[in-house]
């Protein structure tokens, strides 16, 4: 086991030069804990078990070792030779677009099969052939049924947030991907937690491996605050507005789809500048209003637990649960969005006098000491405590997206009257696949997958992937 010992400089982990200098340039000179440990034992091809929270560096810790075992020999066509599983989509995107800076360096193709995308493209894209492909339990099921993707020729297997994946009851079909790749592979499995269904997945797939738990789980983190705010219902509303008024980046955490929209149009009608995220909206509003988020160009995201894991934003200060969530373990990774990389944050949670013992027991399961205040709209203390503010008053307009240019082989934009990517129609379903959409640009021909820089954001640590 490994603790938070000093780390090396990116130059004494294995890695060659190419990759060094180019971490260099992007402004890595020195890995978090979670990479200075991992990478040496993936690189030597050793099983790996990492935990530790979000936010921890585990992109680059299995993603830099992935990358060097795939430049070794180029993947014949629908045979990748690495396979990353994550549990959703919006983590896919972010896992590959974190790679793709190095595997242009090694000169290897990174792809991304994930549910709400076209099948098309992305049987186009194995048919090309794929040397990293980072890959949604679902929809990878859904390729190899089809015959488009076959997985016997993989020797290095990660599951990225494992406990999720295994909590949203992908387990059967993680141990059927897993029972498709070559047996003499490696394994790399990161993880929160290590327990249940995880622990199956280890025993069962893994030979020998190195643990290495570098990061406390968020009930540890020294730089978090927990918060327990007791209001009457008739207040809960104009709080919860309040404090969304605030400045800074705010995640509200709500229980349904339904909820996460009717508050966020509440919040937008009496002048804060938010937007809802959740698993029933398509694919395209997600990553556009994700993309929003990390701008700034929306400080307020209201969402369901769809985006309490696998949503790496850095800069996130505040935490606020409008809606209890259902156990700890959705606690603890709903309040893992904030107080990442050493910054500071709070989690709040609003509670009614029904909901008491409910919250005590909660905190109890996740091991969490939290601050109770009795507050009401307006006071200093709500001010104090989390920024509160009363809003304008007035609908919140969004501003004009700015202009962007891209040049030959840059990212593809809105052109006059709509390009292929903009003429899905309202309320089209996400799942249902559309021939001649979303097809590749030139990076696509080349044999690349396509990428797009609207995720990139301004406070986001390239190391967390």
């Amino acid at each position: 086991m490994t603790d938070n010992a000093a780390c090396p400089g990116f130059e004494a982990l294995g890695l060659p030069e190419a990759i060094v200098d180019k971490l260099a340039r992007n402004g890595l000179t020195s890995p978090f804990p979670i990479q200075a440990a991992a990478i040496p034992d993936a690189v030597a091809g050793r099983d790996v078990l990492g935990c530790g929270r979000t936010g921890s560096g585990k992109t680059l810790a299995f993603g830099l070792p992935a990358l060097l075992r795939a430049a070794r020999e180029r993947s014949e066509p629908r045979r990748p030779r690495c396979l990353v599983l994550v549990p959703t989509r919006e983590l896919a995107h972010q896992v590959r677009d974190a790679l793709l800076p190095y595997a242009r360096v090694l000169g290897v193709r990174v792809g991304d099969v994930v549910g709400g995308s076209p099948y098309g493209r992305q049987i186009s894209e194995l048919r090309r052939g794929v040397d990293v492909l980072v890959a949604t339990p679902g929809r990878l099921t859904d390729l190899l049924d089809q015959g488009a993707c076959s997985l016997e020729a993989v020797e290095l297997s990660v599951l990225d947030e494992a406990d999720q994946m295994c909590d949203m009851g992908f387990a059967p079909q993680v141990s059927r991907l897993l029972d498709e790749v070559r047996r003499d592979g490696q394994t790399l499995l990161f993880s929160a937690t290590l327990d249940g269904d995880v622990d199956t997945l280890v025993r069962r797939y893994t030979r020998d491996p190195r643990t290495h738990s570098v990061d406390p789980p968020v009930s540890g983190v020294a730089t978090m605050e927990h918060h327990l705010l007791r209001v009457l219902p008739r207040d809960k509303d104009r709080v919860v507005t309040e404090i969304a008024a605030r400045e800074g980046r705010t995640i509200l955490f709500v229980r349904s789809k339904h909820r996460a929209d009717s508050l966020s149009e509440q919040l937008v009608s009496v002048g804060v500048s938010a937007a809802a995220l959740h698993g029933g909206k398509s694919q395209s509003v997600r990553t556009r209003t994700l993309a929003k988020f990390r701008e700034g160009r929306v400080r307020t995201l209201v969402a369901t637990d769809v985006a309490a894991r696998g949503i790496h934003v850095d800069g996130i200060d505040l935490v606020l649960n409008v809606d209890l969530p259902a156990g700890h373990k959705d606690y603890l990774h709903r309040g893992g969005r904030t107080a990442r990389a050493g910054e500071s944050g709070r989690v709040v949670s609003i509670v009614v006098p029904s909901q008491r013992h409910r919250a005590r027991r909660l905190l109890g399961d996740a091991r969490v000491k939290a601050a109770q205040h009795l507050v009401n709209p307006g006071d200093a203390l709500l001010g104090e405590l989390t920024g509160a503010r009363q809003p304008s008053g007035e609908p919140w307009v969004e501003p004009p997206e700015p202009q962007r240019h891209g040049g030959r082989g840059g990212s593809r934009h809105r052109r006059t009257g709509g390009g292929r990517r903009d003429r899905r129609l309202p309320g089209e379903s996400e799942e249902r696949p559309r021939r001649g959409f979303d097809r590749g640009g030139p990076a696509a021909r080349r044999g690349g997958p396509r990428t797009s820089r609207q995720g990139e954001g301004r406070f986001r640590d390239p190391r967390h992937g």
